[in-house]
């Protein structure tokens, strides 16, 4: 299909709203005085970390009791059958892949009121389809996150510029996208990678697939996470710059 006139100027106004984007990233993890702002994000962050495992489980023949959310940040998945070699890696590869990808379609398809609609949409019948109560909490926080995310980007969706929606889409994606690599990269750097949220994934990946230290494993996913988000940032970014499409 032939290149349009509009996706250059499309990609090039893009790669402006990502630079800010990044920009917002960048202040929200590193302003401790933002800290409040960015705790929903992480919670979604979780929200689609916990999701990996559960659409992994569905895609391998198995099935989604549910999916919870804690306030502190961690989650629990709980499947039933399927493969789980392939379900323990999918929550931290899925957040990766799942960043990767809103990055490359947000920066590279001129409909992001599209994006935002899809999206969302799927938030809100995912979480009511699969998300439980919080044991600890007793309160439904998955279902909470999924539905107000879902709901914010349908408005962004049916209100929104397209240059708002680039921006939220662009926040989401490197948000979800490089906090899976970069807890991968710190889980790599214990020698304990046995307790704790961060670390349960790959210690049960060493204890019932493969034997090998659990840090291994996390430096392994770790390079592919990197990978994810390189490849998205290479042919939505740096290729077109190359070929002077942007």
């Amino acid at each position: 299909m032939k290149e349009t006139n509009l996706a250059p100027n499309f990609r090039r106004r893009a790669l402006l709203i990502a630079l800010g984007a990044l920009a917002v990233v960048y202040v929200l993890w590193n302003v401790p005085a933002f800290s409040s702002i960015l705790y929903p994000f992480r919670l979604f962050v979780t929200y689609v970390h916990e999701a990996g495992h559960s659409l992994m489980a569905i895609l391998t023949g198995g099935q989604v009791i549910q999916f919870t959310i804690s306030s502190d940040g961690s989650g629990l998945a709980t499947t039933a059958g399927g493969i789980r070699a392939l379900i323990l890696p999918a929550g931290y590869l899925g957040a990766a892949l799942f960043g990767a990808l809103l990055f490359y379609l947000t920066n590279t398809l001129p409909y992001p009121r599209l994006l935002s609609g899809l999206l969302g949409l799927f938030l809100i019948v995912f979480s009511a389809l699969f998300t439980g109560i919080d044991r600890q909490t007793g309160l439904p926080l998955a279902l909470f996150i999924g539905i107000m995310f879902g709901t914010i980007l349908l408005a962004l969706a049916y209100r929104g510029r397209a240059g708002l929606n680039i921006l939220i889409l662009n926040i989401l994606a490197m948000i979800t996208g490089l906090n899976a690599v970069l807890d991968l990269f710190n889980l790599a750097r214990f020698s304990d990678a046995g307790g704790g949220m961060v670390r349960n994934d790959a210690a049960a990946f060493a204890a019932e697939i493969l034997p090998l230290p659990a840090v291994v494993w996390a430096v392994l996913w770790a390079l592919i996470a990197l990978a994810f988000f390189g490849l998205a940032v290479y042919y939505s970014v740096i290729h077109p710059l190359r070929r002077g499409h942007l």
